[in-house]
């Protein structure tokens, strides 16, 4: 599907949608099956529903409006997609051909549970607030990239029953994940976990303008540039982080020195800066040994304080703000603002972890790994390396056999 051909199909759909009373409206698999398109006509035909609600978050959810919502949602594979107005392929091969007709990068989101369930991963349930609800990300989503989802696996829930008719409900562990990828599927760069809204558009908008960089390159070309753009974003990662620390007050590593580049300011590691010779041995030394040296005088009480220089990369906008009051109405004006300035605090500092310590690792992955080339693969060692919930324990680390519990068979009941 082309650009064209969801133009005209939007035409189609719209002069279908306001004929007379006696035409049949297109049905929700109908619109699911025009993409992004088929989208846009139930934006457009529920543009007053959806207006209303996002003005006054506590409007009453009453049973119109939930239908609205349910049928946006299973259209575009996404919960609270009255905000995000963003389509979601949940098969890679179709966002492939999608890719190849338009010429643009795929987001690849690979989370735990659905994406269209409000019980999904904490990451990606923070994904659809932070980010996606958010006007200028989701314009950038919806006009750059083609949009797929795949679940890992069930995420874990558990109720708390308080024993007096007060219940509390949540998800036990899991991350997600943001892979960018080429048309064939290849992985060009990723961002793990939770960012700002600001951060997230500079690594997208990285990631984007280098695989437009690669366009006409053959195999030989193309592997020198992804490992050259790897040691390069890694550098900037370490350079920021080191200038970071330096502005809390910290000392950086000994040997580290920022130097000014034509691309801004890069790290220049003494031992390793010595050698003229670009091998790849040199780059995965100096990689490898930036974030660790960095990561050892980095406690906690200094991510706290590099958190707050970067606090303006997790301010949200109205419409995430707006979807946050309507999960929360019994808060008052008072107790709102302070939750939403601890959860803008608490971005912040996932967002310099997960570029800092997280982004840099698998920059050095994607450097040296031939499972680079795999986006399953690699989906895989993330999981079992980065995010430490290896497919290989069905527990995801929530079940040891060799911890005493005073439970019958430890406390767990498998299904009959």
């Amino acid at each position: 599907m082309n650009s064209k051909f969801y133009f005209l199909s939007l035409l189609l759909l719209v002069l279908f949608s306001t004929q007379t009373s006696f035409a049949t409206e297109p049905t929700v698999e109908e619109l699911r099956s025009m993409g992004p398109a088929g989208l846009q006509v139930l934006m457009t035909r529920h543009a007053g529903e959806i207006n209303r609600h996002i003005a006054d978050p506590l409007l009453a959810s009453d049973e119109e409006w939930q239908r609205i919502t349910t049928e946006l949602d299973t259209v575009a594979q996404q919960k609270n997609s009255y905000l995000s107005g963003l389509y979601w392929h949940t098969d890679i091969e179709s966002a492939k051909r999608v890719a190849v007709a338009s010429g643009k990068p795929i987001l690849s989101l690979r989370l735990l549970g659905k994406l269209t369930d409000e019980f999904s991963c904490a990451n990606s349930r923070f994904f659809r607030t932070v980010l996606y609800s958010n006007a200028e990300v989701s314009a950038v989503l919806r006009d750059r990239f083609v949009l797929h989802w795949q679940s890992v696996r069930p995420v874990p829930t558990v109720t708390i029953d308080f024993g007096d008719g007060r219940k509390l409900e949540r998800t036990l562990t899991g991350n997600s994940i943001h892979y960018i990828l080429d048309s064939k599927g290849r992985p060009i760069d990723a961002l793990p976990g939770l960012y700002g809204p600001q951060a997230f558009l500079r690594g997208l908008t990285n990631a984007e303008t280098f695989f437009k960089s690669l366009n006409g390159k053959n195999d030989q070309q193309r592997n020198f540039m992804l490992t050259m753009y790897y040691s390069q974003q890694h550098n900037k990662i370490s350079a920021a982080w080191t200038i970071d620390t330096e502005k809390i007050g910290g000392k950086k590593p000994e040997g580290f020195r920022i130097v000014k580049g034509t691309n801004g300011e890069a790290l220049s590691i003494a031992p390793i800066a010595v050698t003229k010779a670009i091998t790849e041995a040199t780059i995965l030394r100096a990689m490898t040994a930036a974030t660790e040296e960095l990561g050892k005088i980095t406690d906690e009480d200094a991510w706290r304080k590099i958190a707050e220089l970067h606090a303006s990369d997790a301010v949200l906008d109205e419409r995430s703000i707006s979807l946050i009051k309507r999960q929360n109405p019994a808060l008052t004006d008072q107790e709102f603002a302070g939750l939403l300035q601890k959860f803008q605090e608490l971005i912040a500092l996932d967002t310099v972890r997960n570029e800092y310590l997280l982004h840099s690792k698998l920059y050095t992955w994607f450097a040296k790994d031939p499972v680079r080339e795999d986006v399953e693969k690699l989906n895989e060692q993330v999981y079992a390396k980065l995010f430490l919930t290896p497919g290989s324990d069905p527990w995801l680390g929530l079940f040891s056999s060799d911890v005493y519990t005073a439970l019958d068979n430890g406390g767990i009941v498998k299904p009959r």
